[in-house]
């Protein structure tokens, strides 16, 4: 084969037949890849007479080489992981992560992306309030800055990478069935603002009914409600025919185990509970989360890549859902029929010791 003149990454990746952050990977040494395939790449570059030199000379000719990263928060490990995710997969292109945080806030939102595009990024990969009804994504999308979103389920003309959420809780709700309870409830923080808290609850709902279970209580709470365990608790107080509870994320779902303990209840002999992400810190407790793992860090991966395509003039294409699997912990179990409404409803918030990790 002859060689290419100023042959390109993505040259290499087509002659390879591998994606273009593979070959990145590859040729930079920068991460997994079979003994196959890093065959087939540096024969491809090798053919093509393909040089890093090359690349950065053809990539300095488009733009600013910074992609910006929206995320609601990096104290929670669920965003911080998939932007490692994102930077991992950038690692070797050029390309430059400029990142915010927005507080699930929808006008930090819309600040942070116009900021993003007044210097001038690339591309965009973004986990947001409302990114349906967000002007300055549009904004984005019309300048033709290619959008990449993380987390979010599927939504017209942007692409995501996700994990469905619908099909998820519903497998929850199936869980909770199977151990016999009948009144379940659904603890949700900041649910009028986020897509994936209502999807959930609406795959939890949906399975709910199909499994002859009673219509989930929807239990909305404030996050100074979830940061202080005793007003959890007297919120809580007032479900005792509760007996099993589907948080939205695993953060509420361990502020729930230390809610009950400031009622006396035991998890799971009083109130099974199961969380949703995966978080490491779930299975480090004294009683281990039960939850919906997911990887976070393939998300970010996820949204790189396909941001990295469209960049190189690949298009941006929707992706099938990320897997997730059922984790096993110990708050999930049978309800206590010793345990009566009326014991329940007789407990009092009271000081207890902080939970143990």
């Amino acid at each position: 084969m002859h060689p290419v003149t100023s042959a390109t990454i993505k040259d290499v990746a087509r002659v390879a037949g591998c994606g273009i952050a593979t070959a990145s990977r590859v040729l930079n040494n920068s991460g997994p890849a079979s003994a196959e395939m890093r065959e087939r790449v540096q024969r491809a570059a090798h053919d093509l007479g393909f040089s890093f030199n090359a690349a950065g000379r053809a990539l300095q000719s488009r733009k600013s080489m910074t992609i910006g990263c929206l995320v609601p928060s990096l104290a929670n490990p669920v965003f911080a992981e998939a932007v490692q995710g994102v930077q991992s997969e950038l690692l070797g292109s050029g390309y430059q992560l400029l990142i915010s945080c927005s507080n699930y806030d929808d006008d930090a939102d819309g600040t942070a992306i116009t900021t993003l595009m007044e210097n001038n990024v690339d591309g965009i990969i973004a986990t947001m309030v409302a990114p349906d009804r967000s002007s300055a994504l549009m904004q984005a999308k019309q300048r033709d800055i290619p959008v990449s979103l993380m987390f979010h389920d599927p939504i017209d003309g942007l692409v995501t990478a996700y994990v469905d959420n619908f099909v998820a809780a519903a497998e929850v709700a199936r869980r909770f069935a199977a151990f016999g309870h009948k009144r379940v409830g659904f603890l949700a923080l900041r649910f009028s603002t986020s897509d994936r808290s209502r999807n959930r609850y609406a795959g939890f709902h949906e399975q709910c009914r199909a499994s002859g279970l009673a219509q989930p209580t929807l239990i909305e709470i404030s996050e100074d409600e979830a940061r202080h365990p005793e007003r959890l608790a007297a919120i809580l107080i007032n479900y005792p025919d509760v007996t099993a509870l589907f948080a939205s994320n695993d953060f509420l779902a361990i502020a729930v185990q230390k809610a009950t303990r400031h009622l006396g209840w035991q998890v799971p002999q009083d109130l099974s509970v199961v969380g949703f992400d995966g978080i490491e810190i779930g299975r480090l407790l004294e009683t281990p989360l039960t939850t919906i793992e997911t990887s976070p860090e393939a998300m970010g991966r996820q949204a790189a890549r396909s941001l990295l395509n469209a960049l190189q003039g690949l298009g941006l294409k929707q992706r099938p859902p990320l897997p997730f699997s059922f984790r096993e912990g110990e708050t999930l179990a049978a309800p206590n029929p010793k345990r009566t409404d009326d014991d329940r409803v007789a407990a009092q918030p009271s000081s207890v010791p902080p939970l143990k990790i």
